[in-house]
């Protein structure tokens, strides 16, 4: 069966370190893709708002999967949200205050969130992800639809960290590792690979046409569903595990790369 969506991670997959990409290439690439009526999709753990930041080309063309599959763009159009209940949300925020050395992002449909003790640092990093970051003195201020909490510890304490709470609170929150300490906190059951699996039914597309990139711990359903999951170069080993194909790193144009090959029919597609 020929290809019919591609879905791409962003940071450490789509973009270089440098957070950019090979917009000419790309953009050239995606004028064959509609030709050949193959969907492209984005599927990150990122803030809508940032995501489509990148492509204003084609931005209201495209889908997003946006906050690990909790936000779900089509179109310019909302397409799924997902939200914690209220109780949910209280007995989470109770475990990340006894949490000593963790940073907190919480993140909304209109907005995401933080509380201003905490680092300056912090707060400077996950604004490059969550461009519309709100500073707050309390959580009562939060007046949002909320899915998703991104959170940072030291690297030597994120896997009892992710424990302790899969241990705790796994019936309502699911932690998913990003890399580099940090680990967001999702919805269990929704990631990018149930996000996919929504516009696929719409569309009409079976998981043998799809081709997804990821580099992290975030992007294992995807890359397990789809019949091609490529792994870049520089993914981290559960990642690597988890696709049965690999490209090259996200410095080299790794999904690039690939999409030539898709275009051109070659192997494996």
């Amino acid at each position: 069966m020929s290809v019919k969506l591609i879905a791409v991670d962003m940071d450490g997959t789509f973009l270089d370190d440098k957070k950019q990409y090979n917009r000419s290439r790309f953009l050239s690439q995606y004028v064959q893709l509609k030709q050949q009526d193959i969907k492209f999709v984005v599927a990150s753990g990122n803030q809508y708002f940032q995501l489509k930041s990148f492509f204003p080309e084609i931005a209201d063309e495209i889908a997003f999967v946006a906050e690990n599959g909790a936000y779900i763009v089509n179109q310019g159009q909302d397409f799924s949200v997902a939200a914690l209940d209220k109780d949910a949300v209280k007995k989470i925020l109770d475990f990340i205050d006894h949490t000593p050395g963790l940073n907190t992002v919480i993140c909304g449909k209109n907005s995401a969130y933080i509380l201003a003790s905490q680092p300056q640092a912090f707060y400077q990093k996950m604004h490059r992800y969550y461009p519309r970051l709100k500073k707050i003195e309390g959580y009562h201020e939060i007046d949002d639809i909320l899915f998703k909490f991104a959170t940072n510890i030291d690297d030597n304490h994120l896997a009892n960290f992710m424990s302790s709470l899969e241990r705790a609170l796994g019936h309502i929150i699911t932690p998913v590792s990003s890399g580099h300490g940090s680990a967001d906190l999702i919805i269990p059951g929704r990631h990018k690979a149930s996000g996919l699996r929504m516009l696929q039914k719409v569309w009409g597309i079976d998981d043998s046409q799809v081709v997804t990139f990821g580099d992290g711990g975030n992007d294992v359903e995807m890359l397990k569903q789809a019949a091609f999951g490529f792994s870049m170069a520089n993914a981290m080993p559960v990642a690597k595990a988890a696709a049965r194909y690999s490209t090259l790193s996200n410095n080299q144009e790794g999904v690039l790369h690939i999409i030539d090959k898709i275009l051109a029919g070659e192997a494996p597609f």
